[in-house]
């Protein structure tokens, strides 16, 4: 169920100033928004994004040679492996 459908169960609260309020409402306002629901969805992109940001990366070609060679070599599965890929995404919580 998307995050704009599901039901609020969690309360979060917080201060702005007089300035931030009403400059959030008027782009919600534009937007044909609540507050709220203009807060979630601004806040929730950016934590979507900040969480995506640590996993992409780049790297210049003598970087990018051990990274391949890394990845193709075969792997021990172990527990931790295991462990590790049957977690749930951050952002998917």
């Amino acid at each position: 169920m998307p995050a704009a459908v599901a039901a609020r169960e969690t309360v979060i609260n917080l201060r702005a100033s007089a300035a931030q309020r009403a400059l959030i409402d008027k782009a919600a306002q534009v937007q044909g928004k609540s507050r709220t629901d203009f807060m979630l969805e601004a806040s929730s992109e950016k934590a979507q994004q900040v969480l995506l940001d640590r996993t992409v990366f780049t790297l210049d070609a003598e970087h990018y040679q051990r990274f391949a060679k890394l990845l193709d070599a075969p792997i021990k599965a172990d527990k931790a492996l295991h462990r590790l890929l049957g977690k749930t995404a951050p952002w998917e919580r």
